[in-house]
């Protein structure tokens, strides 16, 4: 037989798209094609393929070979395509059966050697393989993500001579059955941070509601130690959440099994692009808000981020969404997280310090905070200050709530969240605002007043209420009181400045 036919994926997006592998040889003078719009990493393939043959001692026709990655105007990269073809080439040339093929899906990078290295998706691909009903062969490495997929039948390879066996019916290679995670997921503690008691009620209410957080106070007042114990006290990962956030991990090659069920947690440097923020390139790969799918997003010292890498947040913070549009590709990622954010008062930093060594002038100041736009602020639910802790509190023994007491409530909260709309607060329609955040009547006048006092625009004064219902279920409360919304004012600091 000249002709054989092969199955893979290829990535683009969130999806994997069924790739058909068609290796047919003629005769001629020795020659090897590959067609099929392939990317630089695949058209290396041919070299790595000839030697893996050789080395594995298998016969490398010397004949005119041609490789068809099919669908032709879909853009094949990377080094997943090696197996398939080198499978190709063995069944073409009659050196391994070809019947049982269409039986299985194949993913795998050739080292010379003839062994199988990881590949990037593999999570993505064994779902679409799953839901076709085909078994999916792929390296070693890659089996344990790839088994997280329900239902999936995957079998791990070392190299190319174990699937030649296999296929062969030689040797036949054993599923891989997936083991429970049974190791909770560790974050650092809460109680580690001396003072701050405002600052750790307003993170309970963003982890319980799903809202967004600002942070504005001197260096050193625990701002970045509050955020790295965020993930702690959010509730702990569905088998869902978990698994869209591995596939999107799985997509950049950093998913790692141990972590799995884990929040992620990302904190790029002020000096990162809007590219790297919300993902993108000529084969779209997501960003760090897609990275960090539910899970948290710390932006440190945010004023130094230039200004139109922040506007880039401003979409997926509504929507949980991103298109990444390019001129030939269009990639749809999500970007469902949490904000966290941080900044100083001031350019000095030391604005409203005890120690009252701040020299910055009120123009310097407004220069400085302008650098963040009023339509990014307007979408970041509580915005509250962090003040310097006193040299006594810091001389003291760590004596706050522990991560764990303070994610009890949290779950609490969520769960009547879940149980009366399905979604958390932070996610409610304007329609659900209205009929679910309704505030009492000396409720609805304390806010008419702080629409009028701090200017409010209708997304701030939505936020508001949408914060207001989570303090409310944080308490218990089935109706929105008058301390609730008093109490969701005063997270609303940059308002207060403004």
């Amino acid at each position: 037989m000249s002709l054989a036919v092969l199955y893979s994926r290829a990535l683009s997006g969130m999806e994997a798209a069924l790739v058909t592998v068609e290796v047919h040889l003629a005769n001629g003078l020795p020659n090897f094609t590959i067609v099929g719009l392939p990317e630089t990493e695949v058209k290396e393939s041919k070299d790595r393929v000839r030697a893996a043959l050789q080395n594995c001692q298998f016969d490398f026709p010397a004949r005119r070979i041609t490789v068809n990655l099919a669908p032709a105007d879909l853009p094949k990269e990377s080094g997943r395509f090696d197996l398939p073809i080198a499978l190709g080439i063995l069944a073409a040339t009659g050196q391994i059966p070809s019947d049982k093929l269409v039986e299985y899906e194949f993913a795998g990078e050739l080292a010379l050697t003839g062994e199988l290295r990881p590949i990037r998706g593999a999570l993505a691909m064994t779902y679409r393989a799953a839901n076709n009903g085909r078994a999916f062969i792929l390296p070693q490495a890659n089996a344990a993500e790839a088994a997280l997929v329900e239902d999936a039948t995957v079998y791990p390879a070392q190299t190319l001579l174990q699937v030649a066996a296999h296929l062969a019916g030689r040797e036949a290679l054993m599923p891989y059955i997936s083991q429970p995670q049974t190791i909770a997921p560790h974050y650092p503690d809460m109680r580690e941070v001396k003072g701050q008691a405002q600052a750790k009620r307003a993170l309970e209410i963003a982890a319980a509601g799903g809202h967004s957080v600002l942070m504005v106070g001197p260096p050193g007042t625990g701002k970045s130690m509050l955020a790295a114990r965020f993930p702690g006290i959010l509730p702990q990962m569905t088998e869902a959440e978990a698994l869209q956030s591995a596939a999107v991990q799985s997509l950049d090659g950093g998913f790692d099994v141990a972590k799995w069920k884990t929040r992620p947690y990302r904190a790029p440097h002020h000096t990162a692009s809007g590219v790297a923020l919300v993902g993108g390139g000529s084969n779209p790969r997501p960003g760090e808000i897609s990275m960090a799918l539910h899970g948290v997003l710390f932006l440190d010292e945010l004023p130094e981020f230039e200004r139109s890498v922040l506007e880039v947040l401003r979409e997926p913070l509504e929507s949980g969404r991103i298109t990444i549009s390019r001129a030939a590709r269009r990639a749809d990622f999500p970007a469902q997280f949490q904000l966290i954010a941080a900044m100083n008062p001031c350019p000095c930093g030391y604005l409203g310090h005890y120690n009252g060594k701040c020299r910055c002038t009120p123009d310097q100041v407004s220069r400085y905070r302008s650098k963040i736009s009023g339509p990014l602020l307007d979408r970041i639910d509580i915005q509250i200050e962090v003040p310097a802790v006193p040299h006594e509190d810091l001389l003291k023994q760590a004596a706050g709530e522990t991560s764990a007491a303070i994610q009890a409530r949290v779950e609490i909260a969520r769960q009547h969240q879940l149980a009366r709309q399905g979604k958390p607060n932070a996610q409610l329609t304007v329609s659900e605002i209205d009929a679910l955040c309704i505030p009492d009547a000396q409720g609805e006048s304390l806010l008419r007043q702080a629409m009028i006092r701090l200017n409010l625009s209708a997304r701030a004064y939505h936020r508001m209420l949408k914060m207001a219902r989570t303090i409310a279920d944080l308490a218990g409360n089935e109706n929105i009181l008058t301390q609730h919304i008093a109490e969701g004012v005063q997270y609303r600091r940059m308002d207060r400045q403004g």
